[in-house]
């Protein structure tokens, strides 16, 4: 099973990151190789609809979970239609994260925000 999480560095040393669609990279882990790969977020830079354009970078990576503090209406709809299940993360450590979801010990995230239109980056 594949498990995203938007993070601000490419390292597991990093933190994760407080935006889904805004985050500068994705950790991909993969629970049955223990393997971890980083993406660059193409969303990040957008005008508008970044977590929409982030959300389906994850589908289109067949990402399962995805591991995220919070995350925009419009991006939690394109997830949850493909299936991906999101989880809030607790604290910035990515592998204390990673090792919570695994032990069943992560929450659902139910808070889904109608997202931050219009407060893109100039």
């Amino acid at each position: 099973m594949k498990i995203a999480i938007p993070v601000d560095e490419k390292s597991l040393e990093s933190n994760v990151c407080i935006s889904f669609g805004r985050a500068p990279y994705f950790l991909i882990y993969n629970t049955n190789t223990r393997e971890s790969t980083f993406l660059d977020n193409s969303a990040a830079e957008s005008t508008g609809g970044a977590g929409i354009k982030a959300a389906q970078i994850l589908v289109d990576n067949k990402v399962s979970i995805l591991l995220t503090p919070r995350c925009g209406e419009n991006a939690a709809n394109v997830l949850k239609t493909a299936d991906v299940e999101i989880y809030k993360t607790q604290g910035d450590s990515i592998k204390k994260n990673i090792h919570d979801f695994i032990s069943g010990k992560l929450p659902l995230l139910d808070e889904i925000h109608p997202g931050f239109h219009g407060h893109g980056r100039n």
